[in-house]
């Protein structure tokens, strides 16, 4: 097959694309570069070492090395997302989002147009290919690195394009192969963050584009405990960096709700029994499936965020691009706008959003 590689200059893609070589493939390696902070306004975005890095690993593996510019493209599809998601007072997904429109979307675009047949990336996650000629996208078998969550809006057009090479390895046998292979950046630290915003707080870079509106912080009986800076660099089930103190037995404030039509930060003791902290319905909207949506009355696990695990679930579809889903135990902090990943065993199903969650008789919406 004719590839390419969507290289970041770190360690993982750096495998995918030199473990395509190794397979036969014609690989070409490719740098997106989504945003450059030109007025150094947001501190460090090693954006210029990405591509040097990611560029000498080609000329390690003997293949070309290009630079894609999809900057246009990722302003208007993941970085107005974002701070539109934030302006309306819900918490977005850029990785997830940048995934369905850019990894899978503009690149993949560009790749087709090139005359590419597939796109691979260093997600540890893993295609399966179907006898009636779909694909099916698999949990990564590295618990701690699974990546299928961030590939939870995909759909079928794009998953038969999307390769994983790196999803069968566990990460320390990752750094294995690039030591093996001599690859340049094999020690290379892992990236944090997304790079748009380089080193900066995602609380400061939504202060440089979204202006701060004050408002009150109170409790469950509305009592003023201070004052925020602006109800977007919050979002449900945060407990650091409120700026109101714990009380005498240590407890610490946990933010449980947001009224936009007030401006006020409601904020509760985090504890089991916090009213508007635990749900087990919700309303899930844009709906996406990877193959096939699961049966009716189909039990399925649903992972609500990206560090907590998978578990049990009832789906009912309701014929308009959304879902009502019951957990089968109460979760904490759902959070709308947040991307909830769908799964049948390994397989990943699909997902939607968050756009309702409630709490006994109450919803957040």
């Amino acid at each position: 097959m004719r590839i390419l590689a969507a290289m970041s200059g770190g360690v993982d893609s750096s495998v995918a694309a030199a473990l395509l070589q190794r397979d036969g493939h014609e690989v070409v390696g490719a740098y997106m570069k989504n945003w450059i902070n030109e007025e150094n306004i947001l501190g460090d975005c090693p954006w210029q070492q990405d591509i040097e890095d990611a560029r000498a690993v080609c000329d390690h593996l003997g293949i070309e090395f290009r630079v894609v510019n999809l900057m246009a493209q990722y302003r208007e599809r993941v970085v107005d997302y974002l701070l539109e998601g934030y302006q309306a007072g819900v918490t977005p997904n850029p990785d997830v989002m940048c995934n369905r429109e850019m990894k899978f979307g503009a690149f993949l675009d560009e790749a087709l147009a090139s005359g590419f047949e597939a796109v691979a990336t260093g997600h540890y996650a893993r295609r399966r290919d179907n006898a009636d000629g779909s694909a099916d996208i698999l949990t990564g078998v590295d618990p701690n690195k699974n990546q299928s969550y961030f590939l939870a809006l995909l759909q079928q057009q794009q998953a038969k394009r999307a390769l994983f090479p790196v999803g069968h390895l566990q990460k320390p046998e990752l750094r294995g192969v690039a030591a093996e292979l001599g690859l340049p950046n094999a020690a290379k630290r892992d990236s944090q963050g997304i790079c748009f915003i380089g080193q900066v707080k995602m609380s400061d870079f939504l202060r440089t584009f979204v202006p701060d509106r004050p408002g009150p912080i109170v409790d469950l009986d509305g009592k003023v405990l201070g004052e925020h800076r602006g109800l977007h660099l919050f979002t449900l089930g945060q407990r650091r960096g409120i700026g109101v103190p714990s009380n005498t037995f240590r407890e610490a404030f946990v933010v449980v709700e947001k009224r936009g039509d007030t401006g006020e930060l409601v904020v509760a003791f985090d504890r089991p029994d916090t009213p508007r902290l635990y749900a087990s319905r919700c309303t899930l909207g844009q709906l996406s499936f990877v193959n096939q949506p699961p049966a009716p009355g189909q039990t399925i696990t649903a992972q609500p965020r990206y560090r907590s695990p998978a578990v049990p679930a009832r789906l009912s579809l309701d014929g308009r691009g959304g879902a009502e889903l019951e957990f089968t135990e109460p979760q904490r902090a759902l959070t709308p706008g947040q991307i909830c990943a769908l799964y049948d065993g390994e397989v990943l199903l699909g997902g939607g959003v968050f756009v309702r969650i409630e709490h006994g008789h109450l919803s957040t919406a």
